[in-house]
């Protein structure tokens, strides 16, 4: 019976996992397949009771994070803190993981970005809470968060105490202080009025934008620092997070010559958008 792998959400048909995670195995001499399949919020219960021994994981995107979190057995520290998860692990105990977290810390660090002190983070959906923790992890003491309704992210605050982060929540057109990055987790294809726009870049050192496509976004067009990141940076790593855990069942438990993996996933994901 072949071992079975797959990414959930609604929508998926624009999902790069397949490539990715194949790719991948293909490498690791691993005779799995991982395919998508569009599920959503309602359907998710039914569908993931519906799976027989031959599945491993599943990788979940919008919206299942808070369903995936919801039905694990156990849970990792990064799903324990952001409430979310997007990897999940079968078997007699099912175990769900948060690889978004550490996608960005890898993203920043192979980057070169270090030694941060402050950050800054655009909007406030499920991804901020993510964001959040790689700020803390990375070395944030300060952390600001930007929403067009600052209520909708006071949430984070009891998060950013919980990592022993100082954390406030500002309004995008209200005056910017100096941060060492930024991390925005707007809607792809969201424009910020352009002096809002220049204010955050002036003042937002190293930026990643979760979104990708088109690429590059408004924002990253307009960004004055030298460090401008695809979120395809996060994707990469949050999915090679995911495969550590599907063969290892652990995200740190490092995979054979997996400097050598990361760049063929790095040439699938990024020609595709014709980044590379």
């Amino acid at each position: 019976m072949p071992t079975r792998l797959a990414v959930w959400g609604d929508p998926i048909a624009h999902s790069r996992s397949p490539q990715l995670h194949a790719a991948a195995y293909r490498l690791l001499g691993l005779d799995w397949t991982y395919d998508r399949r569009r599920v959503d919020a309602a359907g998710f219960g039914d569908a993931l009771h519906g799976l027989d021994d031959s599945w491993r994981g599943l990788s979940l995107t919008m919206p299942l994070k808070e369903q995936a979190f919801r039905a694990a057995d156990e849970l990792d520290r990064h799903a324990e803190l952001t409430g979310a998860v997007n990897t999940l692990l079968l078997g007699d105990v099912l175990r769900g993981f948060n690889t978004d977290v550490g996608g960005l810390v890898d993203a920043f660090i192979e980057a070169g970005v270090t030694g941060i002190r402050s950050a800054r983070i655009l909007g406030a959906g499920a991804t901020a809470a993510s964001a959040l923790v790689a700020a803390s992890e990375l070395g944030a003491e300060r952390v600001e968060i930007r929403a067009r309704r600052p209520e909708a992210a006071v949430h984070l605050v009891g998060l950013g105490e919980r990592v022993g982060v100082q954390t406030s929540v500002n309004a995008f057109a209200e005056p910017a202080t100096t941060v060492d990055l930024t991390i925005a987790t707007l809607p792809s294809g969201t424009v910020l009025d352009d002096p809002v726009a220049d204010a955050l870049s002036a003042s937002g050192g190293a930026l990643l934008d979760a979104a990708y496509a088109p690429w590059p976004s408004a924002l990253a067009a307009r960004w004055s620092a030298p460090t401008v990141l695809s979120g395809l940076e996060m994707l990469l790593h949050q999915a090679v997070r995911q495969i550590r855990i599907f063969r290892n069942g652990s995200q740190d438990a490092v995979l054979p010559d997996e400097a050598a993996l990361i760049e063929v996933m790095r040439l699938i994901a990024f020609e595709r958008v014709g980044l590379v």
